[in-house]
């Protein structure tokens, strides 16, 4: 039964987050939000998880905070402290699942767009963490420390996007290369976010397109990652 759960932060404060129980879990995974907020639609993600056998949480990155317009997305985006959010938001969630010990005890990160980004911070700011997949998203490369990647890491990202273009990506992978990070790449002929699939039809951002067939192969190597490194 999805519900609303408090957890603390490694610095003593709390935290509200989604939590989605899979019936007979594997593991647990930690689902980090787009820029929206923690709305229905990754509610609806951190559902499908738990399905598929993996406990989820999605911490609330925004503190309650929703919207459903892009000009106040990249606000609220602009404010938020990565490297916080990361370090104390996104280890905490991983903590709290961590104490439940479910399935096999291990716990993933997976991140999506601004969660992406975050993800790939995660891999190197959350040490109890096992394993991360990121969908279309990084970070500034000054700030991703490869050699403090010590988990297996798999990405998605998509040829046309024009939010995270491809040459970022090739920086990104060289610098695990580099650091010899288990890293597991797949590329998509798709726009930013094909996997939302919110991002679709006239009511859809500039730049952003929902692609089902390319959605579906993600995720059947997402799931069958974390079933990989987690179960």
């Amino acid at each position: 039964m999805p519900q609303t759960v408090n957890f603390q932060r490694p610095d003593g404060a709390n935290v509200s987050g989604y939590l989605a129980e899979a019936n007979r879990p594997l593991g647990a995974v930690v689902v980090i939000q787009e820029w929206w907020g923690l709305n229905e639609q990754i509610r609806g993600v951190a559902r499908r998880w738990a399905s598929a056998g993996f406990t989820a949480l999605v911490p609330d990155l925004y503190r309650g905070k929703l919207t459903v317009e892009a000009e106040e997305a990249s606000h609220m985006m602009t404010d938020l402290d990565f490297g916080d959010a990361a370090s104390q938001d996104v280890r905490g969630a991983v903590q709290y699942l961590k104490g439940l010990r479910l399935g096999s005890g291990k716990v993933g990160v997976t991140g999506y767009c601004m969660g992406g980004a975050l993800a790939v911070l995660s891999a190197t700011l959350v040490p109890e963490a096992d394993a991360a997949v990121v969908w279309y998203g990084m970070p500034p490369l000054q700030f991703v420390d490869a050699s403090k990647i010590k988990m297996p890491l798999q990405a998605h990202w998509a040829t046309q996007d024009t939010s995270f273009p491809i040459a970022g990506v090739d920086g990104l992978e060289a610098k695990f290369a580099e650091a010899d990070v288990r890293y597991e790449g797949h590329r998509y002929l798709a726009h930013h976010a094909f996997a939302n699939e919110e991002a679709q039809g006239p009511g859809r951002i500039a730049g952003t397109q929902y692609d089902a067939a390319w959605a579906q192969q993600a995720w059947d190597r997402a799931m069958r990652f974390f079933g990989q490194h987690l179960a």
